[in-house]
């Protein structure tokens, strides 16, 4: 395979890394990534995370391990137990039929050039997502965003980052409200890192701060990504965007989602049908980090931790989408199923 530079996954002389996003903002360590199981255990901690983004990493290591001579059976295994790997980011299961129709069709040769194309059309993707949705963006505007959705997420410039880059390499002097994503914060540990990285002006924010700066008129509009999106609107992300879809609709505050085509699960007729994935309860309970652990409840605490929730497509003003920006009269009559 030829070598392939993004901001959190590489593949260099014959080896694939993984910037391990655990340890982000503080420290940036690369991972070497040999085997299924080891793709695996960095998807389930998120050390590799991102809808787009877990299935480029998926793609890329079966096709390093088709270029080292792994059988089509094996490969055939692989791709099975990493579809599995995460149940509600669709990408993940998209990425990997093309892997498996290029297995099919053409046997393990074809499997590098595959992989190198998702690459490639992830980059291109999030391009014409960025385009599309800062048309979008006004003058002064102050942007609100849930989770990470950048460069860290894709293996382009991000979904809703991308988005809110590029209304800022326009010139739009833009104000970015991060919320910051609990549990895990990866709003407050990798939004504001990749703002930064981006000059674009940012404020951090709990999550539970949002209303009130809406209701304020602080906010004019939300950017989203997503995880899986159901062929009627609906869609799932990170815990949390509900409810900030709620409250944009009472507010009467724009709210859209920003996703590629590869986030469309074209068999899943609504929200109802989207499986959730329920994650475990240290991660509620408290904080593991690479500086030590911190428990802020009693260890015993019952706790429900879903990692998504849905959002219902009432509540969504657009679809930014590579194929354009569709309304709800748009994806009522079914805009979403010839993507």
């Amino acid at each position: 395979m030829h070598d392939l530079q993004a901001t959190s996954i590489k593949y260099q002389s014959n080896t694939l890394y993984v910037l391990d996003q655990h340890q982000l903002p503080h420290i940036e360590s690369w991972l070497p990534c040999e085997s299924v199981d080891a793709m695996v255990a960095m998807i389930q901690k998120l050390q590799i995370r991102g809808a787009p983004l877990i299935g480029i990493g998926a793609s890329l290591l079966l096709g390093h391990l088709a270029a080292n001579g792994t059988s089509a059976a094996k490969l055939q295994s692989s791709a099975e137990v990493l579809r599995a790997a995460r149940p509600t980011a669709v990408n993940l299961m998209n990425n990997m039929d093309s892997m498996l129709a290029a297995l099919h069709s053409s046997g393990p040769a074809a499997l590098p050039a595959e992989a190198e194309r998702l690459f490639h059309e992830d980059i291109a993707l999030c391009d014409t997502l960025a385009t599309l949705g800062a048309e979008l963006i006004t003058a002064n505007a102050n942007i609100l965003t849930h989770c990470n959705t950048g460069s860290l997420a894709t293996a382009g410039v991000g979904t809703a980052i991308g988005v809110i880059n590029a209304a800022h390499q326009q010139g739009k002097n833009i104000h970015v409200y991060i919320d910051e994503t609990r549990p895990l914060l990866q709003g407050g540990r990798l939004t504001a890192w990749e703002m930064k990285q981006l000059g674009v002006a940012h404020t951090l924010i709990c999550d539970n701060m949002a209303a009130l700066l809406m209701r304020d008129g602080k906010v004019d509009c939300i950017l989203v990504g997503a995880d899986r999106i159901a062929v009627n609107g609906d869609f799932a992300n990170k815990v949390g965007t509900y409810s900030l879809a709620v409250n944009a609709h009472h507010h009467n505050v724009p709210f859209y989602v920003v996703a590629p085509y590869t986030t469309v699960d074209v068999e899943c007729l609504n929200g109802e049908q989207i499986p959730i994935e329920e994650r475990a309860a240290a991660e509620v309970r408290g904080v593991s980090s690479s500086f030590g652990d911190v428990c802020w409840s009693p260890t015993d605490t019952p706790v429900f931790n879903p990692a998504f929730d849905v959002t219902p497509a009432a509540l969504v003003t657009g679809w930014i989408l590579d194929k354009g920006v569709f309304n709800q009269e748009q994806i009522n009559k079914g805009a979403l199923k010839t993507l």
